[in-house]
């Protein structure tokens, strides 16, 4: 069975250093990081990823105190990659539309403000939220933005740890491939610096990125790294098939070439070099390219000491015989956006198809030698020789793993 080509026709995003792809992009080819510190309830301060967009561009106030942070992010990307597909929405069904957000969690930041705010009335429950239920149930960015914006397709989130923004790309290719809908809204959101028990367990576990200088706390490679900066953020695509896409004459981004998922099943957090390896490859020959065809990898590593060097093995392993594959990471300008990462990471990397320019990893002061990669762009932008397809890395906690490539659109 031939599958429908399926392409990247609109893009709206949010981000800690940018609230379009315009500014976004500008940001990273600039060295400009979006990290700052915030006060964390029962923590004090710490170092975060922290986005600025306007949650009233979209929404009334009611909207916005009734629904949830992941909840706006997740309207506000949504309809900014609506308008800058130039579909005329409102002639599309609406049951032929779906929406498949990728989330690494959603409830903690509901459920820890309800029990705070209980707490000054002796724990009565009648001060509960009646808005609890909605706000705190995992579907809810899906929901919230259904609701805005009057899908009646399927509309439920992914949920995939930090893999979980690929996963929504490939959801939704699935879903156009097989017909069940014509346009899918799709990506990933995060509202984790809402949740001091996300800091809190990163702290336990002595993976809280630490530095004087918040813009270079987080510093994927570099010798001095010592843990993730925790972010928010979201990134949201419209996808059609190619042949609609060509009807309506849209833009075309990009075309969704390979992809593949799988599981570490060894360690609840530890990542196994061995099973993202695996996954780099099937993801490559479902393209059916080979590691040569792939001109730049986006790396998941979030700085971490272990994590960054064993996904560097990994890449090397693969890429053994692909030395001109350039490498570069975009959490070290923003932060670990989770459920928000990979789509945030893929969305930033875009624009290379047209000015082959490849953003740098920042903060690499002194690179690790066991994080060293012959394609590594360190610390400016490096003009490509040719940036034909792009694979996106995505990993997260339980051994969830995803990789996706995206490839130049060519007719």
């Amino acid at each position: 069975m031939k599958l429908s080509r399926v392409v990247i026709t609109g893009v709206g995003l949010t981000a800690p250093n940018g609230n379009s792809l315009t500014e976004f992009r500008h940001n990273l080819l600039n060295g400009v990081a979006g990290v700052e510190r915030i006060d964390v309830r029962y923590m004090g301060t710490q170092l975060a990823g922290v986005c600025h967009y306007d949650a009233l561009k979209y929404q009334k106030k009611k909207e916005v105190r009734v629904g949830t942070r992941a909840g706006s992010i997740a309207i506000y990307c949504a309809r900014e990659a609506l308008a800058d597909s130039k579909i005329n929405f409102e002639a599309q069904a609406k049951d032929r539309v779906g929406i498949y957000i990728g989330c690494t969690e959603h409830g903690n930041v509901e459920t820890e403000n309800e029990i705070y705010n209980i707490s000054k009335f002796n724990y009565e429950t009648k001060y509960w939220s009646h808005y609890h239920n909605p706000r705190s149930v995992a579907n809810n960015p899906a929901g919230e933005t259904s609701l805005s914006l009057g899908i009646t397709g399927p509309a439920y989130t992914i949920g995939a740890a930090c893999a979980a923004g690929n996963m929504g790309l490939i959801h939704a290719t699935q879903m156009l491939r097989l017909g069940e809908v014509d346009l899918a809204i799709c990506g990933g959101v995060s509202e984790s610096i809402h949740t001091f028990g996300i800091f809190a367990g990163f702290k336990s576990q002595n993976a809280l990125a630490t530095h004087e200088d918040p813009k270079k706390a987080s510093r994927p490679f570099d010798k001095a790294r010592n843990g993730i900066v925790i972010s928010e953020g979201g990134a949201l695509y419209t996808l059609e098939r190619l042949e609609d896409a060509l009807a309506r004459g849209a833009k075309i981004y990009g075309e969704i070439a390979g992809y593949h998922v799988n599981s570490d099943a060894s360690d609840y957090v530890l990542p196994n070099p061995e099973r993202q390896s695996e996954c780099i490859q099937k993801a490559i020959a479902r393209a059916g390219m080979t590691t040569r065809d792939i001109d730049l990898v986006n790396t998941h590593a979030t700085a971490t000491p272990l994590g960054d060097i064993q996904e560097t093995q990994g890449i090397r392993t693969v890429f053994a015989d692909s030395p001109d594959t350039l490498v570069n990471n975009t959490k070290s300008f923003i932060g670990h956006a989770m459920g928000a990462a990979g789509a945030l990471e893929l969305a930033g990397n875009l624009p290379s198809f047209d000015d082959l320019i490849v953003h740098p990893t920042i903060n690499v002061d002194d690179l690790d030698p066991q994080c060293a990669l012959p394609g590594l762009v360190l610390n400016h932008p490096k003009k490509a020789k040719r940036v034909d397809a792009i694979l996106n890395n995505s990993f997260g906690m339980l051994g969830i793993n995803s990789a996706l490539i995206v490839k130049r659109f060519v007719a």
